[in-house]
């Protein structure tokens, strides 16, 4: 094979591996086939329900949200202030830098292409039917070996140029960054040589493109990254069969080699066998369960109107794909069930970033220390979305329209969902005892809406929920699946192990180790709590001591209340033996009874970070030395990571905006929440891994004069129809 089919096949393997892994599903259970399951869709010869039930007649306004299909993109326009940049509006943006004196002759590369959101208080004060603000988009383009912070104004068509300040780092990697890197070690023939010695087939090789962390001066003034290779001969997961010790450090700018490390010369490449984990690569499958789908015959519940605008039983929310967050969920309002009011919950919710440590100091791993928001975009990396597998018939389905390096628009398909979710759970019941002689059992089904992006980055896939309840509560969820990233080995079996000897992982299959490592995922929660003007209150719970005049108990607990008056006061680790509610309240509005209007976080996916602070990759992720940060609002502070993530030194994080301890009492604060995974790989991760979930609530607390959900209705059998397969599915 020439250097020039080798390039190309580089290319087209870098591009089905981002392409493919989102079909990832359990191995020896098969995907839901469309054929499996009965079409109970509205008026279905297959579903009957009563004519008597109370839900026979569908509010006109309901609209059945759209099915999973091509959408033309052309025509969209902004319909509200915080839509995304519309296919012409991007065009507009190409059209006017590339007019401009700073790009005019010179080669470029745009790394972020969205809306520069208009001023809080603007899109607080717009109505529907009122003009747009002006819309203006965000720009981060590299030129000259510099990175520039643009503003793009569409009414003027101006260029203004924003200082960066002195904080290092490099903007995100471009797809086109991530697939020039994978090319440039074929050119170098010592590489090749060094490939082919291992008993690697040229045309069998995948590469990827690794971030390198920061660690010291050598790696300054340079964007880098490192390349590591893979072998796909005989399976698709390519993962599990490293050439380890391998590792190319090319330049992002120049795509020069500047370093090639060969230090695996020993370590056999693992075996290719019961590592495909396709569907179709199976031998046999195991039917577990029979297919199973929530059916509505009456259609969904929720409708999005204006593409962006999503209305759900007592909830209103924007809602918008964005290429390094994922989602953004903005406006996030519910209404009151005595006023119907539509009160504001939470301006604005995003993923600020993702810290990723491995735990090997070894000259192959110690740099891999991923922020995959900041160095490769949680968005950019997010995959289409299989129906009926990743999100329920009944779904409605968002694309996400980006920008490529030179500016050109381009569609990511159906990367967001939002449907519908019943599991049997329940929203509240109670039954009285036979002994009060009263017949009484209440209960009430809880159905549930959710917005769900599955980001495949590489090897690990991360899907994220933010799931709405009637009760007022959210639930922000993070799913972690796909395939870990392994290390070659001498070993075939434990017992070859010297006791001694730290394999920084888990040998899982012959040749094979799962490396330790971390999951960290900041959450952006600017929370406007019947307002903008909010305080954060922790609630300690203390054992108190009751004397024997008092009672014939001895201790008892008491919750103490203590508002934060700066950043500081605000910080929490999280300590079970320290047990606290922490709330986000509105000083100003109360109770009929008095108590002040909030809501609070609950925690929960609480593994901590363990790294020494001074050790470099915990420098650049020391936001997550704390699991809670409350900052006043500023515009400017939104990526817990810094503006620019690649190889920055850890001086624009959320550390450092919050050591300045600025007044958070009865401010517009931001409220961040880092969920937290350890993972000590285990054999049934290999090849692939079952997913594991952690979530965290902001639930009402005082928010409403009682139960917001008492007189919701039952389920009638009449309600609910009975659907049977079609004997010709």
């Amino acid at each position: 094979m020439d250097a020039r089919s080798v390039l190309r096949h580089s290319f087209y393997l870098f591009s089905a591996v981002l392409l493919t892994l989102f079909t990832l599903s359990i191995l020896s259970s098969p995907p839901s086939h469309k054929a499996e399951l009965p079409d109970c869709a509205p008026h279905s010869s297959l579903c009957h329900a009563s004519k008597n039930s109370i839900y026979s007649k569908r509010p006109a306004f309901l609209q059945t949200p759209t099915e999973h299909i091509r959408r033309r993109h052309s025509a969209a326009v902004p319909l509200h202030p915080l839509d995304p940049l519309t296919v012409t509006e991007m065009n507009r943006v190409k059209e006017i830098i590339q007019k401009h004196e700073l790009f005019i002759n010179k080669a470029y590369s745009l790394h972020s292409v969205v809306l520069e959101e208009p001023e809080k208080q603007a899109v607080l004060r717009w109505r529907k039917g009122n003009p747009l603000p002006p819309r203006k988009a965000a720009v981060v383009a590299r030129i000259g070996g510099a990175s520039l912070v643009l503003t793009v104004d569409f009414g003027s068509g101006e260029v203004v140029r924003h200082e960066t300040g002195q904080a290092s780092g490099y903007p995100t990697m471009t797809v086109e960054d991530m697939t020039s890197a994978t090319w440039a070690p074929l050119a170098s023939a010592d590489f090749n040589r060094t490939v082919v010695a291992r008993g690697v087939d040229l045309s069998d090789l995948a590469c990827l493109p690794l971030s390198t962390g920061w660690f010291g001066k050598n790696e300054e003034n340079r964007r880098l990254v490192k390349v590591q290779c893979y072998t796909t001969e005989g399976t698709a997961n390519f993962y599990m069969r490293p050439i380890e010790g391998l590792t190319v450090v090319v330049d992002l700018d120049s795509h020069e080699i500047l370093e090639i490390t060969e230090k695996g010369k020993d370590i056999p490449i693992p075996n290719a066998a019961n590592t495909d984990y396709r569907f179709t690569a199976q031998n046999s499958y195991q039917r577990l369960v029979n297919p199973i789908s929530l059916e509505q015959p009456k259609g969904p519940s929720f409708t999005v109107e204006d593409n962006h605008l999503v209305k759900w039983a007592n909830w209103e929310f924007h809602l918008k794909p964005d290429p390094r967050a994922g989602v953004i969920i903005s406006r996030a309002m519910v209404r009151d069930p005595w006023t119907g009011d539509m009160r504001d919950v939470m301006y604005k919710g995003l993923t600020s970033e993702l810290f990723v440590p491995y735990m090997d100091p070894t000259d192959a791993w110690y740099f891999k220390t991923y922020m995959d928001a900041g160095e490769y975009g949680f968005g950019l990396q997010a995959m289409p979305l299989d129906p009926l597998n990743d999100c329920p018939r009944n779904a409605h389905y968002m694309d996400g329209v980006f920008a490529a390096a030179d500016g050109t628009p381009y569609v990511r398909s159906s990367m967001v969902c939002v449907f519908e979710s019943y599991a049997g759970d329940i929203a509240w019941r109670h039954a009285e005892s036979p002994i009060t002689g009263m017949e009484i059992r209440e209960v009430r089904p809880k159905v549930t809406l959710v917005v769900r992006m599955a980001a495949s980055v590489a090897n690990y896939d991360y899907i994220v929920d933010w799931e709405f309840q009637t009760d007022g509560l959210i639930r922000i969820k993070v799913g972690l699946s796909g395939i870990l990233m392994v290390k070659g080995s001498t070993y075939s079996n434990t017992n070859q192990v010297n006791n001694e000897e730290d394999l920084y992982g888990t040998l899982l299959s012959e040749n094979v180790i799962g490396v330790i490592h971390d999951h960290f995922i900041t959450f952006y929660l600017d929370m406007d709590v019947d307002g903008a003007n909010n305080s954060f209150v922790k609630v300690n719970l203390q054992r108190e001591y009751a004397s024997p005049a008092e009672s014939p108990r001895m201790s008892y607990l008491k919750a103490l209340r203590k508002v934060a008056k700066t950043e500081k006061d605000a910080q929490v680790k999280i300590n079970i033996h320290d047990p606290s509610e922490f709330h986000i309240v509105n000083p100003t509005k109360k109770t009929k009874v008095g108590n002040p209007i909030g809501y609070k976080l609950v925690p929960g996916g609480t593994a901590v970070n363990l790294l020494d602070p001074n050790d470099p990759p915990q420098q650049r992720g020391a936001f997550t030395n704390n699991q809670i940060w409350v900052t006043p609002y500023n515009a400017s502070e939104q990526w817990a990571g810094g503006e620019f993530v690649s190889q920055s030194h850890g001086d624009d994080t959320l550390q450092m905006w919050s050591n300045r301890d600025r007044g958070i009492e009865k401010k517009d604060i931001v409220v961040w929440y880092t969920l937290g995974f350890h993972h000590v790989p285990c054999q049934e991760d290999f090849p692939i891994m079952p997913t594991v979930s952690s979530s965290f609530d902001l639930k009402p607390v005082n928010f409403f004069e009682s139960n917001p959900i008492l007189n919701i209705p039952p389920n009638f059998v009449n309600d609910l129809p009975v659907c049977k397969a079609d004997a010709s599915a």
